[in-house]
């Protein structure tokens, strides 16, 4: 299960991601999967999601409140707000959250960060900017253990895929890329 605090499409949920509001959210849906687990025999792996426009502090926050918590797995990140990659474009006034590579180092940068910061055991999924096997290889670099994209399929289609897995495999191996 998801916990995506990081749309940034519906108004006011990224403030879930203030550590007060962290803590207690993620402390409430905690205690109701061990809960249900206890209930049902079935643990049901939860993740949160995070956006990519928070601030040092904000990520070093997260890092304490979901490892506090132990969590079983954060996904960095969601799309962003920010327009300065793409200023003077005649679409960068758009709303909603902007993907594909303008992303890429955003999503980089936060994964990288709350890595250095969060309880080791927990892994984490590289997503943002994706659209090459490189791309995927710095996320796994960063401290990623798995990737996903979504843009990237729209643009390079699911060649991708192998792309991705390929230049995984050989970071993994220490093959020069």
């Amino acid at each position: 299960m998801t916990v995506n605090i990081s749309s940034p499409n519906t108004a006011g949920l990224r403030e879930l991601q203030e550590e007060k509001a962290l803590r207690h959210l993620v402390g409430v849906l905690r205690e109701a999967q061990e809960s249900l687990a206890a209930r049902h025999g079935k643990r049901v792996p939860m993740l949160v999601k995070i956006a990519p426009d928070l601030s040092d502090d904000d990520i070093d926050a997260c890092g304490r409140v979901l490892s506090d918590l132990q969590v079983d797995g954060v996904i960095a990140t969601n799309t962003t707000v920010d327009r300065l990659s793409i200023e003077g474009h005649p679409l960068a006034g758009e709303p909603g959250g902007l993907s594909g590579a303008p992303l890429y180092g955003k999503s980089t940068a936060v994964l990288r960060r709350l890595r250095s910061r969060l309880d080791a055991a927990i892994p984490m999924i590289g997503v943002g900017g994706i659209l090459s096997g490189a791309d995927a290889a710095g996320q796994i670099a960063a401290g990623a253990r798995l990737v996903q994209f979504y843009t990237g399929l729209v643009y390079r289609g699911p060649d991708l895929i192998g792309e991705c897995v390929d230049a995984i495999r050989r970071l993994r191996e220490g093959v020069p890329a």
